[in-house]
């Protein structure tokens, strides 16, 4: 695995001052109680620079599987490395502090857009094998931020198996919210947890792809991130569903950290269960699923009860009837709290292919405007239905 990456300067200014989340979601007050300490966050992406002064100590290199392991640590266009910071940085010397800075990452490293150089692209690996490969580990949280159009069947085979295995996948949902809405592939796999984006106001973001995929929302405006792949500083305006997704694993990760014997069915329901939302619980909105991550309801209340380690959370919104995902895979070899037969948090879901949302709201009803503080209420529930997803082929994929 190559390592050759400079070390960058410290951050002119103080990027966690520009971390809105951290207050409403009272970041401070959950690290009293956990930091994500003991969980590790496989992030799929454009690599992870293990160099930059947040993640000095961070990046587990040496756990990348070999076959892998191409480039791991090598960061192509910054955003992995700004997604393993969201999820585990120290924020040492003004970097960006996770929220889950007690977690530690595993890096991978996948053909993406920008990917460049016939050599390279040749070399890295596509994000069906990082997956299988990940599953394999004994990482607990599979972070992908980003995205298809299409279907991958190899994809999505290893999608199933890290299920199997009692992984939690996480995906966003993408940014094609102002455009077809469309939300690609992995977050439309079943077993994945789609998130959408929502700003400091509390409102969905404008660019954040919508539908019956998504289940949870988390903050994906106004994020620090390195600007480029140079990392010689920090663009404070970054937006997408990319850091949706890093900031709800980063969020799994706290939760995990303080209950390492629950299964990832029973991290996903707390996330669920204390998601901020002014709509009943029984009807996810298209826009913002069952509500605004607080995992800051889950670590207050020690005795909080996330239910049967082996139920799908989500079955009735995925029409499965509590049906688990049975496999024969061998279990894994490391301690994971859950066994290689039970499912992950997510059952298959479907395309509705109507006018009606998965809870039955007419889709006249997308003009909420609704604009409560996510973090104390959330955000106002929409339906819009999008069409049925492709099923060709397409490697080229972009970050979200």
């Amino acid at each position: 695995m190559s390592v050759g990456v400079i070390a960058p300067s410290s951050a002119a200014a103080d990027e966690q001052s520009k971390q809105w989340y951290l207050g409403p979601m009272q970041a401070e007050q959950m690290w009293k109680v956990s930091t994500g300490r003991g969980v590790k966050v496989a992030v799929i992406d454009t690599g992870v620079n293990a160099s930059t002064a947040s993640l000095k100590g961070q990046v587990l290199t040496s756990e990348v599987p070999k076959g892998v392991a191409y480039h791991a640590t090598v960061d192509y266009e910054g955003h992995g490395t700004s997604m393993a910071e969201l999820i585990a940085g120290t924020g040492v010397d003004g970097g960006v502090k996770g929220l889950a800075p007690g977690a530690k990452i595993v890096p991978y490293r996948i053909k993406l857009e920008g990917l460049k150089g016939t050599a390279e692209e040749r070399k890295t690996p596509e994000p069906a094998d990082a997956i299988r490969a990940a599953a394999d580990t004994d990482v607990k949280i599979i972070n992908m931020s980003f995205s298809s159009e299409y279907v991958d069947p190899e994809e999505q085979a290893a999608i199933e198996y890290a299920a199997s295995k009692g992984k939690l996948l996480i995906a966003g949902a993408g940014n094609a919210g102002e455009k077809s809405g469309h939300i690609g592939y992995p977050a439309s796999y079943r077993y994945v947890l789609g998130v959408s984006s929502v700003d400091s106001a509390g409102a969905v973001s404008k660019f954040s792809s919508y539908g019956e995929y998504v289940d949870l929302a988390a903050p994906g405006e106004g994020i620090p991130a390195w600007c480029d792949a140079n990392f010689r500083s920090y663009c404070s305006d970054r937006k997408g569903t990319s850091a949706s997704t890093a900031i709800t694993s980063a969020s799994a990760a706290l939760i995990w950290s303080a209950h390492p014997d629950w299964t990832a069915n029973q991290v996903v329901r707390s996330l669920i269960d204390t998601a901020g939302r002014d709509w009943a619980k029984g009807d996810p909105s298209k826009y913002l699923g069952y509500g605004a991550i607080r995992p800051r309801k889950v670590l207050a209340n020690p005795h909080y009860n996330a239910g049967p380690a082996y139920s799908d959370p989500l079955a009735k919104e995925n029409k499965t009837d509590g049906e688990e995902l049975v496999t024969e895979v061998s279990p894994s070899p490391s301690p994971s709290p859950s066994p290689s037969a039970s499912p992950s948090s997510q059952a298959p879901k479907e395309s509705s292919g109507g006018a009606t949302s998965a809870a039955g709201s007419s889709a006249e009803s997308s003009n909420d405007s609704s604009k409560s503080l996510w973090i104390a209420l959330g955000a106002a529930a929409a339906v819009i239905v999008i069409g049925g997803a492709g099923v060709a082929v397409m490697r080229a994929r972009r970050v979200t």
